[in-house]
């Protein structure tokens, strides 16, 4: 998918707002792509980028959140673990269409379809710059920054 352009995709935001893809042409933003809020490696993935959030924003980068979960979980997400950044609330698929994160999972011997952990730099062209698959959560925050800064 690397090198293809999107196209455009509106979804609700946290504080109220909407997030739409055409707003950001020309400028490079981050989507990292999650299953489920106020789980402990979904937590522990929101913690590295925020952790990390100043060096993104230093670098150029809007970094966002993305799940299937409500706009009202994802605001007790993002406030109970202080997430400087917004959660994308993708619960009718839109996004998980497009990036094609919504995979065939064994969620204690029963077969489900949820999100596979994902990450995806979008550059100033609206395209998917680099992307990342199948995440392990240890480290990756910072291997997406040091991509991002490698492109910036």
């Amino acid at each position: 998918m690397a090198g293809n352009p999107l196209p455009d995709f509106e979804v609700a935001a946290t504080g109220n707002q909407r997030f739409a893809s055409a707003a950001f042409k020309g400028h490079p933003y981050i989507l990292y792509f999650y299953p489920k809020d106020d789980t402990p490696g979904c937590t522990v993935e929101g913690e590295q980028f925020r952790d990390l959030h100043k060096e993104f924003l230093n670098a150029g980068y809007m970094v966002f959140g993305v799940s299937r979960d409500s706009l009202a979980s994802h605001e007790k997400f993002k406030a109970k673990f202080s997430y400087p950044f917004d959660l994308l609330s993708d619960s009718d698929e839109t996004m998980c269409r497009i990036f094609d994160v919504i995979k065939e999972k064994n969620m204690y011997g029963k077969k489900v379809m949820g999100i596979q952990r994902s990450t995806f730099i979008i550059g100033r062209n609206g395209e998917i710059a680099k992307e990342w698959r199948g995440v392990k959560v240890d480290g990756h925050a910072q291997e997406v920054l040091n991509a991002a800064k490698s492109m910036s």
